[in-house]
């Protein structure tokens, strides 16, 4: 599913807070391994917050904050794009924003009928805010320190969006885990289309499938995870977290060691 184009972005070492703004992309190009790794880390965010929660809340939370904060600190702070520490950023998120999405639902007792209409505006939001400032939603812009803490506060929402909509169809809906999960992979399959047959430009193409690559990896999980009785294959949190982590450990490595996905210098506009 790489159906994102390249734009052509003119990039200056703006000084932000008295060091430099980063002059290549902080996100990676958009591959077939992009959807590959996305999806497993949404499932992985899955399973290991709800194996941590049933282990221990306190524990859970101070790994969903502390952790999401040491990822996001190493990633607002680099100046390129480096696999580890993005893809351990996005790892991050995905556990704290299931966190966050089960937490307003369990603590503040709203049906997932509620928090998934809930979580959508503020995407909109967020994404309306970024276009607003920035004048685009590309991938390819995220060269500033402004444009990547849109980004940032953007994926989150879409994991806490995500969260929400996967449970909504699998428990309120009757749909279980699996046919949850597969019709997210058909809905998955809408942007592509519409891109290729030049109904969506590739931006808003990107940002619709990977709002829905987050109910897909979560349903999967939740699916072989989850027992019997909740129409699950009763494999246990713990095991489907662990399988996904050596899984994303392996991919990440390859990424670092060939920068397969590493985005190409775009052009300095000319001096004059």
């Amino acid at each position: 599913m790489a159906f994102v184009r390249k734009d052509i972005v003119l990039r200056s070492p703006f000084r932000v807070h008295g060091g430099l703004e980063p002059v290549a992309a902080k996100v990676p190009e958009i591959t077939v391994l992009f959807w590959i790794v996305k999806v497993l880390t949404t499932g992985m965010g899955e399973a290991m917050s709800d194996f941590l929660g049933n282990e221990n809340i306190g524990l859970a939370a101070v790994i969903g904050i502390g952790g999401l904060w040491l990822a996001l600190r190493w990633q607002l702070r680099a100046h390129e794009y480096r696999a580890p520490v993005y893809w351990f950023t996005v790892m991050m998120v995905a556990v704290f924003g299931t966190m966050a999405a089960d937490g307003i639902h369990d603590g503040a007792g709203l049906g997932y009928g509620v928090t998934t209409p809930l979580f959508a505006v503020i995407v909109a939001v967020i994404f309306w805010r970024w276009y607003r400032s920035e004048g685009t939603l590309s991938i390819h812009s995220i060269t500033t320190s402004r444009r990547e803490t849109y980004y940032w506060c953007a994926v989150l929402a879409t994991f806490a969006l995500g969260t929400a909509a996967g449970d909504l169809t699998a428990m309120p809906l009757h749909l279980g885990f699996l046919d949850s999960a597969l019709l997210f992979a058909g809905v998955i399959a809408i942007p592509l289309v519409g891109w290729r047959v030049g109904v969506l430009n590739p931006i808003a193409a990107f940002w619709l499938a990977y709002i829905v690559t987050r109910p897909l990896g979560a349903s999967l999980a939740d699916w072989l995870g989850k027992p019997h009785d909740q129409t699950g294959l009763g494999l246990g949190d713990g095991t489907v977290s662990g399988l996904a982590l050596l899984a994303f450990a392996g991919l990440v490595a390859w990424l670092t060691v060939t920068r397969s996905d590493a985005q190409q210098p775009q052009p300095q506009p000319a001096e004059t």
